[in-house]
């Protein structure tokens, strides 16, 4: 019993061990197929080319976008996940993943940093960014964390750290996202209940 539970240790340390890379893809909705939506506050939904063959799929309306990955992404949790404030979707996606038995890269998190509108002292508009770390297949996806993209000047290094040290073992639906850094006017999470 000894030398099984050694050789799965053994087995077990290069997956824990394995290295974290990273890739960048354009987020350009000019370049997705769109399908219209209907009704006024109803922007539509654009299917996007992703990295590692993951599609993404950004629906609009009522100032607010969804993003969702993956083959599944109309059905997934974050097909209805948004910002409490108005929000719309930032340009540029990182894709954390680690090599798989094949070699090719298996992502496990997207980071995308999305663009919110608050109202500040005085009513004034206050523009923010908010990177969203999503879990991705296989599994449910979803939000897994928040980093305030203005208040932080570290704001990608923390979101890496979410998507590092939690994405791959998120539970959708049972675990809390996680918020990480200061949190300024132009911050905002999924509202309550979300």
């Amino acid at each position: 019993m000894r030398a099984f539970a050694v050789a799965l240790a053994l087995f077990a340390a290069p997956a824990a061990a394995q290295p974290i890379a990273r890739d960048y893809t354009p987020l350009d909705l000019s370049k997705c197929r769109h399908k219209a939506g209907r009704g006024e506050e109803n922007y539509g939904e654009w299917s996007c080319a992703g990295f590692a063959g993951i599609a993404v799929q950004v629906r609009g309306g009522d100032q607010r976008v969804t993003v969702s990955f993956g083959p599944r992404a109309a059905k997934e949790p974050a097909a209805s996940m948004t910002l409490a404030a108005p929000n719309s979707e930032g340009k540029t996606i990182e894709w954390r993943h680690v090599p798989g038995a094949d070699g090719k890269p298996k992502p496990f998190a997207a980071i995308l940093r999305w663009n919110t509108m608050t109202v500040g002292a005085n009513d004034e508009p206050f523009r923010g960014q908010v990177l969203v770390v999503t879990r991705l297949p296989p599994g449910a996806v979803c939000h897994v964390g928040y980093v305030d993209g203005r208040a932080n000047p570290d704001a990608n290094a923390l979101a890496q750290k979410i998507a590092d040290e939690n994405a791959r073992g998120f539970q959708c639906g049972k675990d809390k996202p996680v918020v990480l850094g200061q949190q300024g006017p132009g911050f905002s999470i999924p509202p309550s209940g979300h």
